[in-house]
């Protein structure tokens, strides 16, 4: 549902050991006599900048309040017994999917909580990985009003030296982007969020150690793609992910570890589910969710299935760890 897993003890233990409020629905006694003005929505233009893409995220967006509590009812009906094991699946629809509803406040973190709670005190067995999911989110938010310098700057200052490359302009970065960097289970990622407007947390992780460590590149200009693609962006829990996932940040992944996209890929989508289902191009007869893509990107990618998909990675497996580890041995941390 977040961006990464909660490994943070002392927040968690903090939360497991309070007493939240119950959330309350707020009622309006009176009425005014008169509504002020309200803008008018369409007038703002709000998805302007998407051009054809937004035709292609709305079938996937759940949008308003009566949806997210019966996506989080659903959730807790049956898929919550199961997360701990399932929510890195990548073939699998194991989580919760509350992100895009939690970011525009449509449902709240604590009503949230509750019914974690509920759940945990019922014995499904998942509930407490979801909890701390949670405490996760409102982590990085006291991180922000803590040290704000964590949206855009190293919040492990001895970062700030590392050579990483600021050029997003670069061919590595811009397949990268693309979902045309030829390892398949980054670009099937990069594809389902420009779809959907999100994507799966395990694949966050991926791609953002991908960008991070086999590109060397910053991870700024992750954080910056996933503003503009993301229905679910949520600047304090995603800044935290990827700082997270490029060793600068609290709590994160040891700079030296590097993940294997193939291996991950054989781990948690052994079948190859996912990414026949955003790689039109690996597929004689791609489902609507690959084809999909070509509708939503700009028509200056020129990107079609006709192209075919690139027949090596910009960088491999083998190269990226190799070159990050180089990099790192001549970094004084």
């Amino acid at each position: 549902m977040n961006f990464f897993d909660a490994r943070g003890p002392t927040a968690w233990s903090a939360c497991a050991t309070s007493v939240l409020p119950v959330p309350v629905s707020p009622s309006i006694r009176t009425w005014p006599s008169a509504w002020p003005r309200s803008e008018d929505i369409a007038e703002m233009g709000l998805g302007g900048a998407m051009s054809r893409g937004a035709d292609v995220v709305r079938p996937h967006l759940n949008i308003g309040e009566a949806a997210a509590r019966g996506r989080l009812g659903a959730f807790m009906a049956g898929p919550v017994e199961t997360y701990a094991e399932e929510r890195d699946n990548l073939g699998r629809n194991g989580t919760s999917n509350l992100s895009e509803n939690l970011t525009y406040g449509e449902i709240s973190a604590r009503a949230c909580w509750w019914a974690g709670v509920r759940a945990m005190e019922e014995g499904k067995a998942g509930a407490e990985t979801f909890l701390k999911e949670i405490v996760w989110r409102d982590f990085a938010y006291h991180l922000v009003f803590h040290t704000p310098r964590i949206v855009d700057a190293n919040w492990r200052e001895d970062w700030d030296a590392f050579p990483w490359n600021e050029d997003e302009r670069i061919s590595e970065v811009t397949a990268w982007k693309r979902g045309r960097t030829g390892m398949a289970i980054v670009d099937a990622a990069m594809r389902e969020m420009y779809v959907t407007g999100r994507m799966h947390n395990r694949a966050r992780m991926l791609v953002a150690s991908y960008l991070t460590k086999h590109l060397l590149s910053h991870w700024k200009i992750g954080l910056d793609w996933f503003e503009d693609c993301l229905v679910d962006w949520d600047p304090a829990s995603n800044a935290m992910g990827w700082q997270w996932s490029a060793g600068s940040g609290p709590d994160a992944t040891p700079y030296f570890r590097v993940f294997n996209p193939e291996t991950q890929a054989e781990k948690f989508d052994r079948h190859g589910r996912y990414r026949r289902a955003w790689l039109a191009e690996i597929s004689s007869a791609p489902p609507e969710t690959a084809r999909s893509y070509f509708d939503a990107v700009p028509h200056a990618w020129g990107l079609g299935e006709g192209r075919g998909y690139p027949g090596a990675p910009v960088v491999s497996a083998a190269e990226g760890r190799a070159r990050a580890l180089e990099a790192y041995e001549n970094r004084d941390f």
